[in-house]
Parts: C-alpha cells; structure tokens; sequence
C-alpha cells in the first residue's frame, strides 16, 4: 500500500518496485541497491480554473477599434474634476506633518528598541529567529571550566598519567599505564606491567610524547603493585585521595593507555566495593580489595589511575572481568577492578623505602573443604602458627570466623583480601564461632616476615598446610 497522498498511482501488473528490506540469516537488514528512482515531483491544478463561458472565447480575437468622435454640434464641457485629486499645497502640508511625525515616532521606537527588545533580539539573531524560548549556550549552569568537570579534571590529570612500556628481549613484550607520585619521577603502576622487564627496566612515555627510561625501584606480586623511577624532577604528582570515603554510586573516571591508545579517558560509577579479586599464577597470586567500576577498563589500562569527582586517585586500574577464556579475546564489559588508592598508598611508600613490601597475616591455615557458614581454621597440627597473632589472641584450630570487623565472611578470600586491606600493626575485630558459642576476638596483625610455619620450618611457607588447608593470607612465594 501506497501511504503517499501525492504520489502517482502505483501499477500492479508486474513488479511493484518499492525498496524492500531483507533478513538475511546473520540478522542483517539489507536495502536491495537498485531500487527504482522516485519520482518526488507532484503536478497541482492552477489555483485559479477559467470559467466555462470564458473558456469557450479563450482563442478568439478581436480587432482594437477606436471610441467614436462625438458629433460636431455637441457642446464642450469643462472636464470634472477626478475623484481623490488633492491640491499640491495640501500635499506639502501632509508632507509636513509627516515628516514631525516619523521623526517623533522614529525617536521614540529607537528608545523603546534599545529599552526592551535589543537584548533579546541579540540573543536570537544567530538562529534567524527574532525570538526565543530555549535557553542559550551562555546560559548554562555547567561550565567546561568548572573544577568538578569531567572535562576539566581530565585536562589537569592527563600530565601525570604515563604509559609503561615492558622491553623482554629487545621486543615489547607488554604495554600498560602508570601515573606519577612524586614530583622527583617516581611513578606508581601493577606489578605485572612491569613484570620480567629486562634489568628491570622500563620504557615511560609521558603525555607530551617525550620517553624516559624508567627503572623498577620494587614491586610486589601480592598487591599488584609496583614502583618506577625516571630521572626528571618537576613532575606534577597526582593525589591520592582516601579510598575508604567512597561509596557505592560515586562518579569515578579511569584514565590510561587502552588497547595502546594513549591518554583515553573513560567514566563511569563505583559498582561495588570490597570485592575479593584473585589475579596472577600459582607462583604469585594477587589478593585484592578491590573496588568494582562499569568505567571502560581495557587491556593497556593496567596501572592508570581511577579518579574521583575531586580529581584524586581512589584506585589503581588492575584487572577486568571476561566473557573470553584468554586474555586475547579479553575487553571491557562493565566489570573492572581496581587497588584502592589506601592500599597503594602503603606500598608505595614501603617500596621507596626499602625496595620491597611486606603484607599483614593472623597466622592460621583455613580448611579449603569446609562448605558451611563462614570460614574454618583446620583442624592440623600447626594450622595456628605457633607464637603467631592468632594464636596469642586465643584463636583454635577448628574455630569458624564468620566477620572480620563486622563484615560478614562467606569464602576464604573474602577474609584473606580483607586482611591484606590493612596494614601490619592494625587491630581487626574477628567474629568465631565455637562450641555453639559466638565471641569477639580482637587480633593484632604482623608483617608476613614475622611468621614461621612450623609444618614447612621456612618464612612464606607454600601456603598448605598438613591437612591441605589454606595459608591465610596465601603467600606468594
């Protein structure tokens, strides 16, 4: 059927050739390219139709004859005067006013423009219109100067934030972002961007595109977290904010180099928090608190900061979720993680200080069998290790925790990022449960270097205890 009004009628005796849309089996709508040309010009009747009588004499002719003289004995008479002729001297004194009048009336419209309608009119001669009920450009509230913007605090961050080139081999084996922390060119990014570098060393390229060689002062498996150095002072560090302040729902903005694609700038909501995030291999295995984000997190944005609306770093970009069974196939689908800027804050400064990082542990060994409520220390000879945190507050093999300072506990790696979420000294509340009897026993944590295994007789033992059990937190070494 023809919708068209004004089109002209429509043949039915073969093809009715109108465009057609079809399916095809990869869900694909395609539009046949030859489709006739349509004709869009539409004839209308004259607006005026002659009559019927008129039309009967339309082609006749008529030969022009003059108006007959009158006769020689008809008296002449002067000529009537003709209806709206004024005399000149009225006409001038009509000029006359006229032109008091116009020049009143043009002084007192020029007063009344200028009063009341320029501004308007001004606001409105752009569009070619002479008014307007929308508001204009320069009526908004939202300035891209504001400090608040997405805008502006991409254009003040953008600076500190490098990417990291991995060099293995003489070849590229690894790209990724970092930003800088100092002012005197140390600059803060994942272990694994850094990871297997040859002589540890790495190439930065900053945002203007100049490339420093960059040296791994430290760097730790068990946060995903590592220091680089360039030589150049000057460098505008970003802030790290206080990560504990955010809540779920806070604009956030990942800032990086994804996919290889420098300075990208990607926003997004704080997701979730406290989620427990496992990365890296059997010989060292990231615990993470992360901090959950929908903001567009790619490959290559690993080690760039997440940035709240005050323009600070409240987390480190380290990993994402993925529909694909390797990292080939992975990219963003609104899953990503990232270090929680007080977590990195502590070991960054460990590492400058000392070229290393430690992380906090209790000293127990968990039950990796056990499938109730909460989490359960083996029942093993020495899964309490002896002289160990844990043991001096009194906690027993056997024990179930079910929260750590208040925050319910349901699998073993949500206790053991938790714990890592702190820093050694801290006091941690933890909820046991024991004999049918639920008490509250405070723990006072320790640097990992403090504990010994007495099952494995070494530091970092390889995390399983004589049962099988689990080290908590699971050492990586």
């Amino acid at each position: 059927m023809n919708d068209n009004p004004f089109a002209p009628p429509r043949d039915d005796s073969g093809s009715h050739g109108e465009t057609t849309a079809t399916a095809v089996e990869d869900s694909t709508v395609r539009v046949h390219e030859h489709a006739p040309a349509t004709n869009d010009t539409v004839e209308l009747p004259p607006a005026i139709s002659p009559q019927q009588g008129d039309a009967a004499h339309a082609g006749d002719t008529q030969e022009f004859m003059p108006p007959a003289e009158p006769p020689a004995d008809t008296p002449v008479t002067a000529a009537a005067p003709q209806p709206g002729r004024v005399r000149r001297s009225t006409v001038a004194a009509i000029a006359a006013g006229a032109l008091v009048l116009g020049l009143g009336g043009g002084l007192g419209g020029a007063w009344a423009y200028d009063s009341f309608v320029a501004d308007d009119t001004a606001a409105s001669a752009s569009t070619g219109s002479t008014t307007s009920t929308l508001p204009t450009s320069s009526s908004s509230t939202i300035a891209r100067t504001d400090e608040n913007t997405v805008a502006a605090i991409a254009s003040a961050v953008m600076p500190s934030v490098v990417s990291i080139e991995n060099i293995q081999g003489g070849q590229e084996a690894a790209e990724g972002s970092g930003f800088v922390i100092r002012e005197d060119g140390y600059i803060l990014t994942n272990n694994h961007v850094v990871e297997g570098s040859d002589n540890d060393t790495v190439t930065v390229v900053m945002s203007d595109g100049s490339e420093y060689d960059g040296t791994v002062v430290g760097a730790t498996g068990d946060y995903d977290l590592a220091v680089v150095k360039i030589d150049k002072d000057g460098l505008t560090p970003l802030v790290l904010g206080d990560s504990d302040e955010l809540v779920v729902g806070d604009d956030v903005i990942a800032v990086g180099s994804p996919l290889g694609l420098e300075s990208t700038v990607t926003t997004g909501i704080v997701s979730a928090l406290h989620r427990p995030v496992t990365a890296g291999d059997s010989s060292s295995t990231a615990f993470i608190d992360a901090i959950q984000t929908d903001a567009a997190i790619n490959p290559g944005n690993s080690g760039g900061p997440l940035i709240n609306s005050d323009g600070e770093v409240i987390g480190i970009n380290s990993a994402i979720a993925s529909l694909g069974s390797s990292s080939s196939e992975a990219g963003s689908v609104g899953l990503g993680f990232a270090i929680t800027s007080n977590q990195a804050r502590r070991t960054a400064e460990e590492i400058i200080a000392t070229g290393e990082a430690t992380y906090p542990v209790v000293g127990v060994m968990l039950d990796s069998t056990y499938t109730g409520e909460g989490v359960k220390v083996a029942e093993t000879t020495n899964a309490v290790a002896a002289g160990g945190p844990a043991a001096e507050a009194g906690i027993e093999p056997g024990d179930v925790i079910t929260a750590i300072d208040g925050r319910v506990i349901t699998r073993s790696e949500e206790l053991i990022v938790a714990i890592r979420a702190k820093a050694s000294d801290d006091t941690v509340v933890l909820t046991v449960e024991r004999d049918g009897s639920t008490q509250e026993i405070s723990v006072t944590l320790v640097p990992n270097t403090d504990v010994t295994y007495q099952d494995s007789g070494e530091e970092n033992g390889s995390g399983l205890g004589g049962g099988g059990g689990q080290l908590l937190p699971d050492p990586s070494e």
